[in-house]
C-alpha cells in the first residue's frame, strides 16, 4: 500500500558503511540479493517479534472462525456476507505475507533476500493490502445501498453482483500489482547487494536505489497510491456522507439508531485502517525510519487482526449466528 511512503529514507543507502560485498559495480543490472534493513537498531526488538506471532496467531484463527461461521449458518448467506468473507480471505492472506515473513527476516536473521524472492515478497504484499482497501469501500458500497436505496437493495445487491464485485477487487489488485512489478523487475542496479529501509521489500525503497531511470516506477508508485487508498476513501466519504443526509430525514430515533447501528462495525473498520496509515503518510517527513517501520508493521498487523473481532461484537445478527451455532453444538452435539 505505501508505494512512495518510504522513498524519503533511500537517501541513507549511500551513507552505509559496506564491506566488499556491498561495494558499487556499475557493471550490475540486477542484485544478487536485497538487504532487508527493518528493525535494525531498535531495542528489545524480540520482544515485538512475540507480539507479531500471537498477533499472527489470533489473526488466523479469528478470521478462519467467522469465515466457518459464515459457511455454516444459512441465515449468513447474503450478499453482505460475501464481501465479509472476502475481507477475512484477504486478512489471512495478508498476516501470511507480512508477518511470517517478517519472524522469518529477523528473528532468524535472514535479512539477505534473493532478487526473485524479494519481488515475490512485494507482489504478495501489495495485492493484500490493496484487495483489503478495496473489499472496505465495497462494505461501504452494500451500507450505502441498504439505507440510501432500501427499496432496490435486493435488486441491486444480489449473490451474483457480489460475486462478481468480490472477483473484481482481487482481479484489480493482481493487474495492478502486476504491472508495478514489471517496471520494478526492468530496473538496473548498481551494487551486488541493495539495502532496503522496510521491513520488506517494499516499492518505495527498490525503485529509490536503482541507478537507472526510476522515473516510470515513481509515477506508478504515485498514481497507484492515489487509487489504492484515494479512491476508496473518497467513495467511503461519499458513500457515509449520503448516509448521513438519509440518517436525518428518517423521522423515528428507533429506525435511526437501527440504521447507525448496521454502519458502526464497518466505520471502526474504516478508522483502523486508514487513520494510521494516513498519519503515518502525514508524519513521514519528520518521524526516524525506525517509527516509520514499526508504525508500518503496526497498520499492516493489527487491521486483520480487529476485524474478525469487530465484526463478531458488533454486529448483532452475526453474534445470533453464532450463539445459535454454539447452542447447536453444545447441546446437540451429535447431530447432524
Amino acid at each position: 500500500m505505501y508505494f512512495f511512503l518510504s522513498r524519503h529514507d533511500t537517501g541513507s543507502v549511500s551513507e552505509l558503511t559496506m564491506n566488499e560485498d556491498f561495494a558499487e559495480n556499475r557493471n550490475i543490472s540486477i542484485p544478487s540479493y536485497f538487504y532487508i534493513r527493518g528493525f535494525s537498531g531498535i531495542p528489545h526488538i524480540r520482544y515485538y517479534y512475540i507480539f507479531l506471532f500471537l498477533v499472527y496467531i489470533i489473526t488466523v484463527l479469528g478470521n478462519s472462525c467467522l469465515m466457518f461461521v459464515i459457511i455454516t449458518d444459512r441465515t449468513l448467506h447474503t450478499p453482505k456476507y460475501i464481501a465479509v468473507f472476502n475481507l477475512s480471505l484477504t486478512d489471512i492472506f495478508e498476516s501470511t505475507a507480512v508477518i511470517p515473513q517478517i519472524l522469518s527476516t529477523f528473528l532468524f536473521g535472514n535479512q539477505l533476500i534473493s532478487y526473485g524472492l524479494c519481488l515475490c515478497n512485494m507482489f504478495t504484499v501489495f495485492v493484500s493490502l490493496t484487495t483489503q482497501s478495496l473489499n472496505l469501500a465495497v462494505l461501504s458500497f452494500d451500507r450505502f445501498v441498504a439505507i440510501c436505496l432500501p427499496l432496490r437493495y435486493h435488486m441491486i445487491v444480489t449473490h451474483r453482483s457480489m460475486l462478481i464485485i468480490s472477483g473484481v477487487t482481487w482481479l484489480v489488485s493482481l493487474l495492478m500489482i502486476t504491472v508495478s512489478t514489471i517496471f520494478i523487475s526492468r530496473l538496473s542496479f548498481c551494487r551486488v547487494i541493495v539495502i532496503i529501509n522496510s521491513f520488506y521489500c517494499d516499492h518505495g525503497p527498490i525503485y529509490g536505489s536503482a541507478c537507472s531511470n526510476n522515473f516510470p516506477s515513481s509515477v506508478i508508485g504515485k498514481l497507484y497510491s492515489s487509487v489504492i487508498l484515494g479512491f476508496p476513501a473518497f467513495f467511503i466519504i461519499f458513500s457515509y456522507t449520503c448516509i448521513a443526509v438519509q440518517l436525518f430525514r428518517i423521522t423515528t430515533p428507533q429506525d435511526r439508531h437501527r440504521a447507525t447501528k448496521t454502519c458502526t462495525a464497518h466505520l471502526i473498520l474504516v478508522a483502523i485502517f486508514y487513520v494510521p496509515i494516513t498519519f503515518t503518510y502525514a508524519l513521514a517527513p519528520i518521524i526516524d525510519t525506525n517509527t516509520r517501520i514499526i508504525n508500518l508493521s503496526l497498520t499492516s498487523a493489527l487491521p486483520p487482526l480487529l476485524n474478525p473481532i469487530i465484526y463478531t461484537m458488533k454486529t448483532e445478527e452475526f453474534l445470533v449466528s453464532v450463539k445459535r451455532l454454539l447452542k447447536r453444538k453444545i447441546i446437540f452435539p451429535s447431530q447432524k
